[in-house]
């Protein structure tokens, strides 16, 4: 069985690396794919553009591809499943359609409101002008969201109106998302913890993966901008049993639900970000596909097969697919470039010393190889992730791997963690 996985950063790293462990996996195929992958066993990098999908068609006949794993959010959005679905290939992820819950805050916050699932006040402006003066009317702090897809990076907390007049004019007139900021959202700040909520899902089914947590500020306790994601641990303890029946109840069944009734079934990875307050819970956004860096934690968990819990959703046999864990817990922890999640340099040559530790995995996101050397490309270069009998044994193994890596400009939250450990 051959399978492609489509991506080039950390989460597509842990998809194929997983997906190769399957023993009825011949090859993995990964486009564009990075440095990582490029090194791992049964594993190979393919020059496809993405972008045009009949390249990719044509690839996945050429060679036998059973099943496809679309892992970016882009070509989710663009509607790369549905196109090779259409061509009788197996690609899991969602259609156009429904993948606008990640691609459109306002079509994501209509969706809530039709629904009845728990979400924050908003309102939704295309015009500068109008959302200006939307300022005027409400209470701080509060939150300005470009409305497109920008890496994780579109959201602003603004603490009073001039803050939030800054924000808007940053979208509105500097462009500073391009697109993704000629609308924009503003809603009401939700004060809690928040934690991540992936499942995988097929029509009417939904099959939760283990609970994480994610890091996205670029600073120590939780200060600064807004990342594509610092790090992030498995599980997270705020997610009781209880809690996990209230997300499915009330976010998860309405969301799969309202899909169907809209006439686009869902099918892939839903990840649900929830803020989280005296056991309510209420939804910041939804993303198409799963988180990164959250992949990498919750992978390096997973005993049994990815790719039979895939084409199990595609065959719409979810209710009798069973999912094998590891009781140990996970904490990953992102090597960024200097200046992320802003402007920063590339072509840094990397040193990685050795490690031989089954409990360990470092994953590639902005690598590449160049000259037969491993030089960074992204902001988020890698994903330093380990297994441990606790979290903070988790953690200490991921600090101590992200020692043995080293680059120009290389920077790391020192406290991925440590809500959970607290």
């Amino acid at each position: 069985m051959k399978v492609l996985v489509i991506g080039s950063g950390g989460r597509e790293h842990a998809l194929a690396w997983k997906s190769a462990q399957d023993i009825s996996v011949e090859q993995v195929f990964v486009a564009p794919g990075n440095a990582g992958t490029a090194m791992e066993e049964k594993i190979s990098n393919v020059p496809l553009n993405i972008d045009k999908f009949d390249s990719v068609k044509d690839f996945c006949i050429k060679k036998d591809i059973e099943l496809v794993i679309i892992g970016p959010e882009q070509p989710l959005v663009n509607g790369l499943a549905d196109y090779l679905q259409n061509n009788g290939i197996n690609a899991f992820g969602p259609s156009k359609y429904a993948a606008q819950l990640e691609g459109s805050k306002t079509f994501s916050k209509n969706f809530f409101i039709k629904y009845g699932i728990p979400t924050a006040q908003y309102a939704s402006f295309s015009n500068f002008y109008d959302a200006v003066d939307h300022l005027k009317k409400i209470d701080y702090p509060t939150v300005v969201k470009a409305d497109g897809l920008a890496s994780g990076k579109g959201v602003i907390i603004c603490d009073d109106q001039t803050q939030a007049e800054k924000a808007l004019k940053s979208m509105f007139k500097e462009k500073a998302f391009g697109r993704a900021g000629n609308r924009v959202v503003i809603e009401d700040f939700l004060e809690g913890e928040e934690a991540s909520f992936i499942a995988v899902v097929s029509k009417d089914k939904v099959l939760p993966l283990v609970t994480s947590q994610d890091h996205k500020p670029v600073g120590e306790g939780d200060i600064g901008l807004n990342t594509g994601g610092m790090g992030a641990y498995s599980p997270a303890p705020i997610v009781t049993q209880e809690l996990n029946k209230k997300i499915m109840d009330e976010v998860m069944y309405p969301t799969v639900n309202g899909l169907i009734e809209e006439g686009h079934p869902y099918l892939g990875f839903l990840y649900a970000g929830l803020m989280i307050k005296d056991n309510e819970v209420k939804v910041l956004e939804f993303n198409c596909r799963f988180g990164d860096p959250e992949t990498q934690p919750i992978m390096i968990r997973l005993k049994s097969s990815l790719v039979q819990l895939c084409l199990s959703a595609l065959k719409d046999e979810l209710d009798s697919h069973t999912i094998d864990w590891t009781n140990k817990h996970s904490c990953g922890v992102v090597i960024a470039s200097n200046g992320y999640p802003e402007a920063y340099e590339s072509n840094k040559e990397v040193s990685i010393q050795d490690y031989d530790d089954s409990d360990v995995k470092l994953f590639h996101a902005g690598t590449k190889i160049q000259d037969d050397k491993v030089v960074t490309s992204g902001g988020r270069v890698f994903c330093a992730t380990a297994l441990g009998t606790d979290l903070k044994d988790a953690q200490k193994k991921a600090y101590n791997l992200v020692d043995k890596i080293n680059f120009e400009g290389a920077f790391c939250r020192k406290d991925i963690g440590y809500k959970g450990i607290k």
